[in-house]
C-alpha cells in the first residue's frame, strides 16, 4: 500500500521546510528553510524527529490532509492553531501536542489569526530527495520540497513511515512564547552612515506596519520614510537573513529565508538571528518596533535563546487521557458486569 500525506485543501501557501541549504550562497543559492526554526525544532521534538527534519510550513491559512499510512503521528506549532480530526465524532486538539492518526482519516488544520506561520511535523519525516543536502522548498526556482512548489489539492506526499507505534503522546510543560508584541532587536547595518541621523533615529524610534506584499523573500514596511544622507543606489555586497535594505523611497525591507544573495540598495540595520522568528510570526497588518543592541549582546541574547528552547524540549511529558476512543479496546472489554430485574431493581 501507498504511505503518504494526501493534500485534499492546500491552504495559502504550504510547503516542505527544514533548517535550510547551507554552503550555497556564493552561488547566488538562497538558505531558504523554516522562517521560525525554533517552531520547526520543537514539533519535531513532540514526534520523536530529529531538530531538523523537514516539515510543513504552513502560512496564513490552514490546509487539510488524508492519512494514506496504516498510521502516522503528527504535531502542530503555533499558539492557538487546531487540528481537526474528522469522525464520528470530529475531534479538535491543540497546538503543541503530538497525535497518532490511522488510514482514512481526515484532518484540518487551524492557524490562530494573529500568528503568520506555524508547522506540521510528522513522525519520520518525509520520503523526498534532498537538493543540495536540504529538502526546503525555493519556489523562485522550483527546486526542493515536493516538485519545487508549494502544495496543491490532490498531492500524495512519500512518508519515512508507514506505520508508527501506539506508545502515548507527548506535550510540553512549558510552551513557547511567540513574543506577539516584543520589540524586534538590530544591530547597526554596514551602510548605516548612508542615513541622516534623523533617519537612524526614526527607525528606532516610530512603528512600522508589515504590508500585504510580503512574503518569504521579504517584509516590506509603512511607517516613517527614512532618509538617504548619500545615494540609495551602491554597488551590490552581501545579504543576509535579517537584513534590512532601504529602497529611494525610503520604506525598509527585511530580507527573510528566500531572499536574494546581493543586494544594491544601502543596508541599516540586520535583526538578530534570535528575533528573525519573533518578526516571521506576524503577519500583514501586524505592528513593529525596533530596537538597537550591540554584536556582543545580540550573542549574548542568541546564548540564552538556545538555552530556553533546550529547556521546553526538556521539559516533555506524557498526555495522561487517550488521544481519541479506542474502539478496539471497547470490542474487547467486558461492559456488562452482570443482569438486574426491571421489576425488581436490588435483585442480582
Amino acid at each position: 500500500m501507498t504511505s503518504a500525506l494526501k493534500t485534499c485543501a492546500p491552504g495559502v501557501h504550504t510547503s516542505v521546510q527544514d533548517f535550510g541549504r547551507t554552503g550555497y550562497r556564493h552561488l547566488g543559492v538562497p538558505t531558504s528553510g523554516a522562517l521560525c526554526r525554533s517552531d520547526l525544532r520543537l514539533v519535531n521534538r513532540l514526534v520523536g524527529n530529529c531538530a531538523n527534519t523537514a516539515g510543513l510550513e504552513i502560512i496564513f491559512q490552514g490546509p487539510a490532509f488524508e492519512v494514506l499510512a496504516d498510521s502516522m503521528r503528527i504535531a502542530l506549532s503555533g499558539t492557538g492553531g487546531t487540528i481537526q480530526v474528522s469522525g464520528m465524532p470530529a475531534t479538535t486538539f491543540p497546538a503543541w501536542q503530538s497525535v497518532r492518526l490511522v488510514r482514512g482519516q481526515k484532518f484540518k488544520i487551524t492557524i490562530a489569526p494573529d500568528l503568520a506561520c506555524c508547522y506540521l511535523a510528522i513522525e519520520g519525516g518525509f520520503d523526498l530527495a534532498p537538493v543540495m543536502g536540504s529538502l526546503s522548498t525555493y519556489t523562485r526556482a522550483a527546486f526542493g520540497g515536493y516538485r519545487g512548489r508549494i502544495l496543491a489539492a490532490g498531492d500524495e506526499i512519500p512518508l519515512g513511515l508507514n506505520s508508527v507505534d501506539d506508545s502515548g503522546e507527548q506535550t510540553f510543560a512549558t510552551l513557547p512564547d511567540p513574543a506577539k508584541d516584543a520589540p524586534v532587536r538590530i544591530t547597526w547595518g554596514q551602510q548605516v552612515e548612508y542615513f541622516t541621523t534623523a533617519g537612524r533615529a526614526a527607525f528606532i524610534s516610530r512603528e512600522y506596519t508589515i504590508l500585504p506584499a510580503s512574503d518569504r523573500m521579504g517584509y516590506r514596511l509603512s511607517g516613517a520614510t527614512l532618509e538617504h544622507k548619500y545615494s540609495f543606489n551602491i554597488v551590490s555586497d552581501a545579504t543576509c537573513v535579517g537584513t534590512i535594505q532601504v529602497p529611494g523611497d525610503g520604506a525598509p525591507i527585511i530580507l527573510l529565508a528566500d531572499c536574494q544573495t546581493t543586494g544594491g540598495y544601502p543596508k541599516i540595520a540586520t535583526v538578530i538571528s534570535s528575533d528573525i522568528e519573533v518578526l516571521a510570526r506576524r503577519p500583514p497588518g501586524s505592528k513593529v518596533r525596533f530596537s538597537a543592541v550591540s554584536v556582543s549582546d545580540a550573542e549574548t541574547i542568541a546564548r540564552d535563546h538556545e538555552a530556553a528552547i533546550g529547556t521546553i524540549e526538556n521539559s516533555l511529558i506524557s498526555l495522561s487521557h487517550s488521544s481519541g476512543l479506542d474502539v478496539d479496546a471497547l470490542y474487547e472489554a467486558n461492559l456488562i458486569s452482570g443482569m438486574f430485574d426491571a421489576e425488581n431493581p436490588q435483585s442480582d
